[in-house]
């Protein structure tokens, strides 16, 4: 047995912040690694110890393994726990842990290597009779193999995926997804196999102890994705007949059996619409949905893999599941964009209920462009699913978070709808339904006219005679304001006590209610610190509303056809022969553009000549930064 004193995180955000709070439980000492721009970061606060690590890029940071073990030794610390992404499944990492003395909180090197690569991996699951689909070579595809699923051999998340429905766009998906592959993982390789339409994405949470002793902690289903990657997760995957979980279960304890697995890790399976399962990868880390499982089983995941790390036996089997977990990630990003990433301040991070809430921010820190977007993992567990299902949405639905736009609306809409209440899950989920859970929050005129009010209204420490005379009874000539959300402007004429179908209970800086035909609601209203943006939140929606001046800045405008930098990024690529003369066609790509760990397409405006380009393949580009200018055709 090994008596662990001392533990360093290799990572960054939720997950470090999390694995510390079950370290300090157990009276570990804890060290955190941090980048330059994570120098004041909420997982850098909560441990004992912060060591440098400088630079900004993950590729000089947190993907640094020799300046990772450096700061460990040099902290005293005498394990290492990887988290998840990151150096988590690196092989190579783990061995220089151990090498260095470290006690290496995670699987063997031999079986992340034998895992590392999905083709090889399946090699070693078709041995152990873990049920697969076969496997398509690209060069001899014919329409029969349609469609596709194009997928990176060397790494997941998403990254170097691609769905072909026609041969003509085949050789052009390879190069895509072999290139998107080789910047996220340095391996280009990338295999084909069958897309299964309406699949689910089904997985069985493993955890073996070096005594020969495998648990299999139930299913998840994490069906709901965007891009290949999850929204929401949730135990047990609902509707699965006893013989296909028990199938599952045998699958996943034979996979872990065939790579002498130990700690915890994760299945992952594609169950198709007749219930066929499908191997599709292990991981042999930590997963972020890890929380679900830890809620329906009572563990605490990371404290098992401590225990295991420092050589104890788990018991023969593991403890009875009771209850239903759902867990949701928040995002800052804008789903009705594309999925836009969001950077800047958080001022407000508030999520109420009896929920667990895994975070690596609080309100007023701020949301960098060379990180993932999550900013928390929601979950909700209860005796049955639809008390869980109902209790996060109504949790993330109360929620007030401020300064970014997020994915909480989808969310929100997502829990709420017809087909996920009623467990009809498939990972075409939001290729079917974004349009219709994406569409602007109802009433904003409504939370416009809080705002104003809260704005017009006097502050608390004024004298009681202003307090009194900003609000008599007077007919004189009605306030002004105007406020924008989601490309529509608002403008709210109004009286301090008068208003079409509006009655004014009470109005104060930060709260106003107000009965809505004959229904009383209250509105919360913040503003940020420079008094740019309007926060409302209220149980009809939550409102970011701009005050509009009275005289728009000429300087705002841009000309027409021109193509700026949604988000501050990477120009990772090119469009092929794209030059100032060529011709391009509306919705073209012209560029891609990396930012928190996505690539992102930058389209023609509209069909016309490409007259500038400004950016190159490498260049690091700013927020609104002018990368190329289209000038449109006339109408003949």
């Amino acid at each position: 047995m090994t008596n662990l004193t001392s533990l360093l995180v290799a990572n960054r955000g939720e997950i470090a912040v999390r694995i510390f709070r079950t370290a300090r439980d157990l009276g570990l000492t804890t060290v955190a690694v941090h980048s330059d721009p994570d120098a004041d970061a909420l997982h850098v606060r909560a441990a004992d110890a912060a060591v440098r690590l400088p630079g900004a890029a993950p590729a000089d940071t947190y993907l640094r393994g020799d300046l990772i073990i450096k700061a460990a030794l040099a902290a005293g610390a005498d394990a290492v726990h990887p988290g998840y992404g990151f150096l988590s499944e690196n092989a190579d990492f783990a061995r220089q842990v151990q090498d260095s003395g470290l006690t290496w909180i995670g699987p063997p090197p031999e079986a992340i290597e034998a895992m590392a690569s999905k083709t090889r991996a399946k090699d070693l699951m078709r041995a152990a009779g873990v049920p697969l689909l076969d496997p398509v070579d690209p060069a001899a595809a014919t329409p029969a193999d349609l469609p596709l699923l194009l997928k990176a051999a060397a790494g997941g998340g998403g990254r170097g995926m691609r769905v072909v429905r026609d041969l003509e766009s085949l050789e052009e998906a390879l190069h895509a997804a072999s290139a998107e592959a080789a910047s996220a993982f340095g391996d280009g390789e990338v295999f084909a196999e069958p897309y299964v339409e309406r699949g689910r994405h089904v997985e069985v949470q493993i955890l073996a102890d070096a005594h020969g002793t495998v648990w299999a902690l139930g299913t998840r289903d994490c069906s709901l994705q965007r891009r290949h990657q999850k929204v929401i997760e949730e135990a047990p995957a609902p509707g699965l007949p006893d013989t296909l979980r028990e199938r599952l279960h045998t699958a996943a304890v034979a996979a872990a059996r065939a790579v002498s697995y130990r700690g915890a890790g994760t299945v992952e399976f594609l169950v198709t619409a007749d219930g066929r399962p499908y191997f599709l990868e292990m991981n042999t880390r930590l997963q972020v949905e890890h929380p679900v499982t830890e809620a329906v089983f009572g563990l605490d995941l990371v404290a098992l893999q401590l225990r295991v790390a420092e050589g104890a036996a788990l018991p023969a089997s593991p403890p009875q599941p009771t209850g239903h977990a759902v867990e949701a990630r928040l995002y800052a990003e804008d789903p009705a964009q594309d999925w836009r990433p969001q950077t800047g301040v958080l001022h407000t991070l508030d999520i109420p209920g009896r929920v667990r809430v895994d975070t690596g921010f609080t309100g007023g820190d701020t949301v960098g462009v060379h990180y993932d977007p999550m900013l928390a993992k929601v979950v909700a567990h209860a005796p049955t699913r639809a008390e869980a299902v109902r209790a996060l949405a109504h949790a993330l639905a109360g929620a007030r978070i401020h300064g970014l736009t997020t994915n909480r609306e989808l969310l929100v809409g997502s829990l709420r709808h017809p087909d996920f209440t009623a467990a009809r899950l498939d990972t075409g989920f939001y290729d079917r339904h974004l349009t219709t859970l994406t569409k602007t929050a109802p009433d904003a005129g409504t939370a416009a006219l809080a705002a104003a009010l809260a704005e017009a209204a006097p502050a608390p420490d004024a004298s009681l005679a202003a307090r009194l005379g900003g609000w008599r009874n007077l007919r004189s000539q009605p306030q002004t304001r105007r406020y924008s959300t989601a490309g529509s402007e608002y403008e709210v004429q109004y009286h301090p006590v008068d208003h079409p179908g509006v009655r004014v209970l009470s109005a104060e800086r930060h709260l106003v209610t107000l009965e809505v035909d004959g229904i009383r609601r209250m509105f919360h209203v913040k503003r940020n610190s420079n008094n740019t943006e309007v926060y409302v939140d209220s149980p009809l929606g939550s409102h970011t509303l701009t005050p509009v001046p009275r005289f728009p800045d000429p300087q705002d405008r841009t000309e027409p056809g021109s193509l700026l930098a949604p988000m501050p990024g990477t120009v990772v690529r090119v469009a092929e022969g794209l030059t100032p003369g060529t011709a391009v066609t509306a919705g073209q790509p012209l560029l891609w553009l990396e930012a928190m760990k996505m690539e992102h397409r930058i389209l023609a405006p509209a069909s016309g000549t490409l007259t500038a380009l400004h950016a190159v393949t490498g260049q690091q580009v700013e927020f609104g930064a002018l990368l190329a200018v289209v000038q449109e055709e006339p109408l003949s």
